[in-house]
């Protein structure tokens, strides 16, 4: 029985009387604040015939491998996970002998380091709407182990994923959660730009001394793309109009519920691509939880419905990926986590250019930055 294990942050409130050992974490912020962040690890024990059924399940135009599925299982195994939690130097008993170092978002960053420099490039997910803490860790811990399985991944290069999960109160009830969720997510940017300013601290102390040649990463699903938009005035805020820095590889945005003009210059993610290489945007026209966001909470068109409306527009960094020939039924929301796409995204992270001919997309049109997936079969 194969042992997992996931780096995560939150903001959630911890449960349980000890907050280093918790019990997991609900739906409600942090008693500190909605920007105090907990940094932790967790390990599950799962069955590794059940995680190897997932992967080989055949999805017809989507490809080999069910991440959907696998995340319902891991999820389940979760409710048992063994959690720890970096304890923060400034809340500690001063009395348990722990290095300042191995401390709060320094001990995690060092433990991640450790892997990176074990050749592992570093993916941190974010996401979306109606998730509790156990499917927070079951998503990542699916997407995570989809990714290190896809058959045509670089074999001398891993991924570990990291999780930033936010309040979401994991209730699928039209209108009062999905309401919810959105002012939690808005009131998470400041515990996600928080993070990121640490982890650039971080990294401009190690630059020429102790770095790693490998890359960070990040990936936000649904909501989660509106938690990234919501931390862009605070990260823009310290950057003092300046251009802001580049933490990341690559950026995947996948089915964003946030509008779909977000990425033009002077809108909410206008200077996104200041902070990566590159970003896709992954979207599914019949995506029916972004239609619901469009056309009865009062939204305009949704980024992950109809991809970017004025690709012509947007900087050359930002590709968009139109998922909808291979995407229906359980996957039309979360389709990052399954077959083809998931492999994509794999693909990016190994370096891999966008027309290169193993990927499993096609040039849509005369535009550079514009892509269709191809169906299995």
């Amino acid at each position: 029985m194969p042992t997992l294990k996931l780096f995560y942050a939150t903001n959630r409130r911890h449960i349980g009387a000890d907050r280093w050992q918790p019990e997991g974490y609900d739906q409600k912020f942090s008693t500190d604040s909605s920007g105090n962040l907990r940094f932790g690890e967790l390990t599950i024990d799962a069955d590794e015939a059940t995680i190897t059924r997932h992967l080989a399940k055949d999805g017809g135009r989507i490809g080999i491998g069910d991440g959907e599925k696998l995340s319902g299982y891991l999820a389940k195994c979760a409710r048992t996970a063994a959690i720890r939690a970096y304890p923060d130097p400034v809340q500690v008993d001063k009395s348990l002998d722990i290095p300042r170092e191995q401390m709060g978002a320094r001990g995690m960053f060092a433990d991640v380091q450790a892997l990176m420099k074990q050749t592992s490039d570093v993916l941190i997910y974010i996401h979306g709407f109606n998730v509790d803490w156990h499917n927070a860790v079951g998503s990542a811990l699916a997407l995570q182990t989809m990714l290190r399985n896809q058959p045509g991944r670089d074999p001398e290069q891993d991924v570990v994923v990291v999780l930033f999960t936010w309040p979401s109160d994991g209730k699928a009830l039209p209108w009062v959660s999905y309401k919810s969720d959105r002012r939690e997510a808005e009131a998470s940017g400041e515990a996600i730009a928080r993070a990121m300013m640490i982890l650039l601290d971080y990294l401009r102390r190690l630059r020429g001394k102790d770095a790693c040649q490998q890359d960070i990463h990040l990936l936000c699903h649904s909501m989660g793309n509106f938690v990234l938009q919501s931390a862009l005035p605070w990260i823009d805020k310290v950057a003092l109009g300046r251009n802001l820095s580049r933490i990341f590889g690559h950026v995947f945005l996948c089915a964003p519920d946030v509008d779909d003009d977000v990425l033009e210059e002077g809108r909410p993610l206008g200077k996104l691509h200041e902070m990566a290489s590159n970003i896709t945007v992954y979207y599914n026209r019949g995506d029916a939880a972004l239609h619901i966001s469009d056309y009865t909470k009062g939204n305009p068109e949704r980024l992950g419905s109809t991809g970017p409306a004025r690709p012509g527009l947007l900087h050359q960094k930002i590709h968009q990926v139109d998922c909808s020939p291979i995407v229906g039924g359980i996957t039309e929301h979360s389709y990052y986590q399954c077959g083809r796409v998931n492999a994509d995204i794999r693909m990016s992270i190994d370096g891999v250019e966008s027309d290169a001919s193993q990927r499993l997309r096609e040039r849509v049109a005369n535009y550079n930055n514009v892509w269709k997936m191809k169906p299995a079969g």
